[in-house]
């Protein structure tokens, strides 16, 4: 694969971008919320926390009385599976959280009530649910995907080809539909690949002079494009870093600075040496290094049986998420069909 000089509008707009379907029907045992391996948490479990955040936060309050609880459980669930795939990942690469680390990471986690954030509903009930789990549990989670993210980052790539599909705006369904049509086209016909990347690559180049799509709606395309996450921590955040060979992957670029979404096609993941490129590999923040560690818990999902009571909604695989349903998820990976088994 050749290595080429990333389009730096492509990285800019990409690199931020965050957060398939469900997960099959639910638990098969009666009562429980959400399975992950040997352990389940139950329905009587996530309703105690729920009135343990009502008796203690004024802003469980106004959820509730907004009907908005809802929002709540799913946090309590996601928040649940990603402690236990943090486990999963922290055995298999034989890493273990700094006792002394964790205790000074847990002190700052103040048992404060959680009131009105100003920063919508999804920041307040992570908080939320942050405080009502034990505290050096949060903290050895956090200690243990920064770790994860150290230690995976600087060697791996992804080399993918793309394709960037015009939108008009953040909630431009006709784009998003398009994008989760084409990359099914792709999954179930590879052989229409090439011919479509290839147009969307003249038709980018074209927008990148005209300011404006070209006709077939092609912001931008590329073939056999190598990236190393360690030269863009952003775009590690991404499920392009967390989805294995032969996927097909999209999700929506970074907003506000571009609301286009994008087709990948992953050819090749590699974990076991650095990448040659032209740029040098940035230090992530603290912050970065977790939600990257929150990404590489993405492989651990297809061994893990995770089945989600559907009253909580579904896995959002791009999201690493729990949404209401799957009009909601942020993107769809997909396997290319005839190549080896991709990872779900």
């Amino acid at each position: 694969m050749r290595i080429m000089g990333r389009p730096r509008a492509l990285v800019a707009v990409v690199a931020g971008a965050l957060l398939l379907a469900g997960c099959g029907s639910g638990p098969s045992q009666v009562g429980s919320a959400v399975i992950v391996g040997d352990r389940s948490v139950s329905l009587d479990q996530v309703q105690s926390m729920i009135d343990q955040a009502l008796r203690e936060h004024p802003y469980a309050q106004k959820l509730a009385a907004e009907h908005k609880l809802d929002v709540l459980g799913r946090e309590i669930v996601r928040q649940a599976v990603l402690h236990e795939l943090t486990l999963r990942a922290a055995k298999q690469e034989n890493l273990g959280a700094d006792q002394a680390k964790v205790a000074g990471l847990a002190a700052q986690l103040t048992p404060a009530p959680v009131t009105d954030t100003k920063q919508g509903d999804q920041v307040a009930v992570t908080q939320i649910v942050s405080k009502l789990r034990d505290r050096n549990e949060v903290a050895s989670d956090v200690l243990l995907e920064q770790d994860l993210a150290r230690k995976v980052l600087p060697k791996l790539s992804v080399g993918a080809d793309y394709v960037g599909i015009s939108a008009t705006g953040d909630n431009d369904r006709a784009a998003r539909t398009r994008a989760f049509g084409l990359a099914k086209e792709f999954a179930d016909d590879p052989a229409k690949i090439q011919g479509v990347v290839q147009q969307a690559q003249q038709e980018g180049q074209q927008a990148q002079q005209t300011g404006a799509p070209g006709p077939g709606g092609y912001s931008a395309g590329q073939a056999a494009e190598l990236f190393g996450a360690a030269q863009y921590p952003g775009l590690a955040q991404t499920a392009l870093f967390g989805s294995d060979k032969n996927s097909v992957v999209v999700f929506q670029a970074q907003k506000p600075q571009s609301a286009d979404w994008f087709v990948f096609v992953i050819r090749a993941r590699g974990t076991d040496k650095a990448v040659p490129a032209d740029q040098e590999a940035q230090k992530p923040t603290d912050a970065q290094l977790t939600a990257i560690g929150t990404r590489l818990l993405q492989p651990y999902l297809g061994q893990s049986g995770l089945r989600i009571n559907p009253r909580y909604g579904v896995w959002d695989l791009v999201g690493m998420n729990l949404v209401p349903n799957s009009d909601a998820t942020q993107g769809v990976v997909l396997p290319i069909r005839g190549a080896a088994t991709a990872q779900q």
